[in-house]
């Protein structure tokens, strides 16, 4: 292959100034944020390039290779778009500079005391955002909060405290709360470290955290297929970051309306949206997309089943899960069903994507409280307004417990000491006993048999019928039994 390399020499682009710097230089906001802002300076809403540093401050190799590329690549997106399978490619050129603090500190420094920075976008992971005691002297900070805490002071002290150069916070790891549990801990850094009281009123009247809730699947560097990818684009492109046409970023929390003014990604027909909180729409995404997931999974794998698009090809699994969230899933959530179904339908479409092998193994990972957090709050807002039992979480339910059940030939992936209660008061004599003993254990938080009278008898049920006849035939019966509602 005789291919371009690609660095801004080969590649003519525009450039805008630097006001996002971007902790974190992985493929997700490469391939999700990056790409929404380049698409967005292309129409013209924003005018923002991005300076990337690396949380931990080191020098990765991802970083060494974009740096080379300076600061281009591909994002090359694969999914299923109004029923059809589609394809779509884009050379993202909005990351205007790549480094690591550690290695260039007045660098680092300049950016964030520039007049022109006003966002901080992150993902360091759900383990970034956590407390720890720091010492605000110096710059050895090892915690995220402390390195945001000792970046604020330096530019508080930098503009004298002026109003106008906060700053807006958009996380995007994957916590509840991540924006105002970050600005929670910068405060506590703040008081501990004696930073002052006029830092810390600047902190929390002139700095804006939002709660963001971010998806889209992002399967990373395309190792199996570069070859062929590269020889499509034209260009030697080490940095290439695949993922799903699906993408969705729910931006939430105090000073959400400044947020959206001021990076206005919905007007360049992103699928981004702006709202008081995220808790409903984050209820919303939960109940439908992860409780579908983990619904399906424990069903789908008793049927042989290895990946999200296998179990979508089974047309029974395909009708129980689509009738569950027509039925169970959707009645529950308090929002206008149109448009409900529409945000249903762009979710289980994906199920659909031939291109992401969403293996099921490993979205069976810690089901158990998977389901009590994703499964179990349909069931119980189902019963208390209906005063009947959803029956598809139920048998969902009833799945799993098969799953993880002796016998099932399952290595379930899961809190040890409730794998082990598990087995010891498993009775394929008794499966009511079975359930009751699980149910009534210190595996979940929630009491189901309370909220929900005859809970255990009808898991029971379902479960003896999964062990006794098999997950295929079960499964037949149970949507036949159902047929009508």
């Amino acid at each position: 292959m005789n291919l371009r390399p690609l660095n801004r020499e080969t590649v003519a682009t525009t450039t805008h100034p630097v006001r996002i710097l971007q902790f974190g230089e992985g493929n997700f906001l490469r391939a999700f944020v990056d790409w929404m802002i380049d698409i967005a300076n292309e129409k013209g809403v924003t005018d923002s390039d991005i300076a990337i540093v690396t949380p931990r401050f080191r020098i990765t190799p991802a970083l060494e290779t974009l740096h080379k590329q300076d600061g281009l690549y591909h994002v090359y997106l694969e999914g299923v778009k109004d029923g059809k399978p589609g394809k779509e490619s884009r050379l993202v050129t909005s990351i205007a500079d790549a480094f690591s603090p550690a290695a260039d500190m007045e660098r680092y420094e300049s950016y964030i005391t520039s007049p022109d920075l006003r966002f901080v976008i992150s993902n360091t992971t759900e383990a970034g955002i956590r407390y720890e005691p720091e010492e605000m002297s110096g710059d050895n900070q090892s915690t995220f909060p402390g390195k945001v805490t000792k970046m604020l002071h330096k530019r508080f002290i930098r503009f004298n405290g002026a109003h106008d150069k906060g700053l807006i916070f958009l996380c995007c790891e994957l916590i509840e709360d991540n924006g105002s549990t970050l600005r929670d801990f910068v405060l506590r850094h703040a008081a501990e470290g004696g930073l002052g009281n006029d830092f810390i009123d600047w902190v929390k009247n002139s700095c804006i955290f939002c709660d963001t809730l971010v998806d889209r699947i992002v399967s990373g560097f395309p190792h199996d297929t570069i070859d062929e990818l590269k020889e499509e684009l034209g260009y030697d492109d080490n940095q290439i970051v695949k993922g799903e046409l699906y993408h969705i970023w729910a931006i939430g929390g105090e000073g959400y309306l400044t947020a959206q003014r001021e990076l206005p990604l919905d007007k360049a027909g992103l699928n981004v949206e702006f709202m008081p909180s995220i808790k409903k729409f984050r209820d919303k995404k939960v109940r439908i997309l992860n409780g579908s997931h983990t619904g399906m999974v424990p069903v789908a794998l008793q049927l042989g089943c290895e990946t999200v698009m296998n179990a979508f090809d089974n047309r029974d699994v395909n009708e129980f899960i689509n009738t569950m969230v027509e039925r169970e899933v959707l009645p529950m959530i308090d929002e206008e069903r149109e448009t409900l179904e529409r945000f249903s339908a762009g979710i289980l479409e994906r199920f659909y994507n031939p291109y992401i092998k969403h293996q099921l193994k490993s979205i069976a990972l810690n089901s158990l409280s998977k389901w009590e957090a994703r499964n179990y709050p349909t069931a119980k807002d189902y019963y208390s307004r209906n005063g009947k039992r959803a029956d598809f979480e139920l048998f969902t339910f009833a799945a799993l417990l098969s799953l993880y059940g002796p016998g099932s030939g399952f290595n379930a992936q899961d809190t040890q000491e409730h794998l082990e209660l598990i087995n010891q008061v498993w009775n394929d004599n008794d499966y009511r006993s079975t359930v009751a003993s699980i149910v009534n254990s210190n595996i979940f938080t929630e009491n189901f048999e309370e909220h929900i009278p005859g809970f255990i008898d009808d898991t029971a049920r379902y479960l003896s019928e999964i062990r006794r006849n098999g997950m295929s035939v079960a499964l037949k019966q149970f949507i036949e039994a159902h047929k009508n509602g």
